[in-house]
């Protein structure tokens, strides 16, 4: 992995998949603007809401660098290929792919088990404002689940199968705390640089946070970590983690 720097977007990206790139870093000069919904509404709403955040920030489009979905429920692998056609075309509307159609947008998607909405929402999202002062890495790293190969969205992937949580839950994590170095270290980043990491997952996970997570994490882990009542995104999947650090945090009420 290796991050591709975008001077006129103010970030760089980790190359991800179709739907998402692996995570993304502001750029010297720059640092991201997290924004959290109190109220998620419809993706496709959402995005007319971010535009005009953008605009009132005198950011262009291009500078929107992440999102967080919540989905009604997972998908089935066939079905997540079909949502992330939309989202791309929505991406895709607004010039934020790249000319060779790669997508830069970082993203975590998962679906809350206390919740009763019908369509996918956006609960946050992020984009580069000018911070010359900047002292600490500002990103945002992508959402991954327990998949042995983070590119190959097939069941078969599925790190421990069919197999139950008691069983696989050590080797599932230990899947994505790989997945999330990596992507740290291609951004030149370790679990240090973090100020927050969560854990997605309706599984049984206090057992394996301890003796897997917080052990990778080391010093990094006296920060906490947030834990969500949510599935990943695809049937099958019981784990995923995501990771930011250096952003600045801001909360709307729309």
């Amino acid at each position: 992995m290796t991050i591709v720097e975008h001077h006129d977007r103010g970030y760089g990206h980790v190359p991800g998949i179709s739907p998402y790139s692996a995570g993304v870093r502001a750029l010297a000069g720059h640092r991201i603007r997290r924004v959290a919904l109190r109220q998620p509404i419809s993706w496709r709403r959402g995005f007319d809401l971010i535009d005009r955040a953008l605009a009132a920030a005198g950011r262009p489009v291009t500078a929107l660098c992440s999102i967080e979905l919540r989905c009604p429920a997972p998908h089935s692998f066939g079905g997540f290929g079909s949502f992330n056609d939309e989202y791309r075309d929505a991406l895709d509307d607004r010039a934020i792919l790249l000319d060779d159609g790669e997508n830069p947008i970082s993203r975590t998607n998962v679906a809350p088990i206390a919740d009763s909405r019908v369509d996918t929402s956006i609960a946050a999202f992020g984009y580069t404002v000018p911070h010359a002062t900047a002292a600490r890495p500002s990103f945002i790293v992508s959402g991954a689940g327990d998949l042995a190969d983070q590119s190959d969205l097939r069941p078969e992937a599925i790190v421990g199968g069919s197999a139950s949580w008691d069983e696989t839950g050590p080797a599932r994590a230990t899947a994505v705390l790989d997945e999330l170095e990596a992507r740290l270290a291609a951004m030149g980043l370790t679990w240090d640089d973090t100020d927050a990491v969560a854990v997605y997952s309706v599984e049984a996970v206090d057992g394996v946070c301890r003796t897997v997570v917080l052990d990778r994490l080391g010093p990094a882990g006296g920060r906490g970590l947030h834990r969500f009542f949510a599935r990943p995104p695809i049937e099958g999947l019981r784990f995923e983690m995501d990771a930011r650090g250096g952003v600045e945090e801001l909360m709307s009420e729309t």
